[in-house]
């Protein structure tokens, strides 16, 4: 595609940037559903974690080498619709799984999203993606219902 026609279609970087992180988070969010309708509701919650957790760690090196002069920066933190989108998709997979009796009854939704996004952020200058995912599995361990 040659520069015209992509400034035809997106007339600012950002409005680009718009685009390519509502398309992934759509595709998060259909994830969601993905693993609600084939797996018990424990287990949809958190393969879907995991993939949060995947997505989360591309979406910042995404937006790293795409924002590295700082411009549009805000643009992770203030996209509304899809933060929106996300809470949406995990809130329904945790009141499947908090249903079954495989989450405490006091986890929100909000909680998940803080901590997979705290790991993405300790996790950053990391290129070991085994560390995020074991970060996800202990905070996994403290969401489960205590026996």
């Amino acid at each position: 595609m040659g520069s015209a026609t992509l400034h035809r279609h997106f007339p600012s970087r950002r409005s680009l940037l718009e685009v390519v992180f509502r398309d992934r988070v759509e595709a998060l969010c259909s994830r969601a559903r993905e693993h609600a309708e084939r797996s018990s509701p424990g287990d949809a919650l958190l393969a879907w974690l995991r993939d949060l957790n995947t997505y989360a760690a591309a979406s910042r090196g995404l937006a790293a080498s795409l924002l590295h002069d700082g411009r549009d920066a805000d643009l992770l933190h203030h996209n509304e619709s899809c933060r929106a989108a996300i809470t949406a998709a995990a809130a329904e997979l945790l009141h499947r799984a908090q249903q079954a009796g495989t989450v405490r009854p006091d986890v929100r939704a909000e909680d998940l999203l803080a901590l997979v996004n705290a790991i993405s952020l300790v996790t950053e200058h990391h290129d070991d993606d085994a560390r995020a995912n074991r970060l996800l599995d202990i905070a996994i361990d403290g969401i489960r219902p205590p026996r």
